[in-house]
């Protein structure tokens, strides 16, 4: 596949990878060992920008936009967390990267550890943020009521920002700005829709009810988590299931954080993933 997949730079500083099963839009920036950030469900890979301002003076990095958010391919189906690590190597593929350390958010951290366990020649590392195997079925059955909410139509920018500070009480004001101006696209009646897809959202939502535990287990190397101690998604029993798992890897709870660490603390986030790079 490798061969025959390119890149063509779509504008406004991404990158689109062409040719491949499915299409993969990213940003890439600074120099150095790569890093590869895989943002939450719902979300794009603008939800990185302050951690990948603090990073690329010391590492190269590529946030991506998952299938079925943002500028990437949207297709019917293929939404599983191998469908997700297939996109992971495509990009690498197409920018003749051998290894990156893989670091992602909520639905991004379950592809981080799984591109961990199932590509260890490729993955040199895997920072997980908020997600843990030991999610429970209740709070899936929440997200995806949430999530499914959230499609609908708005006048404008404000009107979009007036609803996501609502929704992320916690994110700072450039990370509700960032998530208007990206998630967003204007329909030809003027009134703006979110990029991502609710066909995707409902898949894979569904796919978080395959724990993946066994890979988890099977990753080779040390993993980073963070959990933020006011989360939604990762209760204190998840978290501590998943420390009995794997006790040797290096596990940080972010006190005045809920689930959306990257948005509220990105200097910890960014610390954490500088740590594992030099590790």
């Amino acid at each position: 596949m490798s061969g025959a997949v390119s890149l063509e730079s779509i504008g406004e500083g991404l990158t689109r990878t062409r040719g491949a099963a499915v299409d993969v839009a990213f940003r890439m920036r600074g120099s150095g060992p790569a890093v590869v950030l895989l943002h939450g469900t719902s979300a794009n890979h603008a939800v990185w920008e302050p951690v990948g301002d603090l990073l690329e003076g010391e590492a190269t990095v590529i946030a991506l936009d998952q299938r079925g958010h943002g500028r990437s391919d949207k297709p019917e189906t293929g939404y599983t967390g191998d469908d997700f690590v297939t996109d992971v190597v495509t990009v690498l593929d197409a920018l003749g990267l051998g290894q990156a350390l893989v670091a992602g958010h909520s639905l991004g951290g379950r592809n981080a550890w799984l591109a961990a366990s199932r590509h260890p020649d490729r993955v040199s590392g895997a920072v997980v943020v908020d997600y843990t195997p030991f999610v429970e079925a209740a709070v899936l059955d929440e997200l995806d009521v949430r999530v499914a909410a959230g499609f609908r139509e708005f006048a404008d920018q404000a009107e979009i920002e007036a609803y996501l500070r609502d929704r992320y009480t916690r994110i700072l004001p450039g990370a509700v700005e960032r998530r208007a101006r990206w998630g967003y696209r204007q329909q030809d009646d003027g009134r703006w829709v979110p990029r991502a897809s609710p066909i995707a959202m409902s898949q894979l939502i569904e796919g978080f009810r395959t724990p993946y535990r066994d890979e988890f287990l099977a990753v080779p190397m040390r993993m980073t988590h963070l959990r933020g101690r006011l989360s939604s998604i990762v209760s204190e029993s998840s978290w501590r299931s998943a420390m009995l798992d794997r006790p040797d890897d290096r596990w940080v709870d972010v006190e005045e954080a809920d689930h959306y660490i990257p948005e509220e603390f990105p200097e910890r986030v960014a610390e954490e993933i500088g740590r594992a790079l030099r590790s």
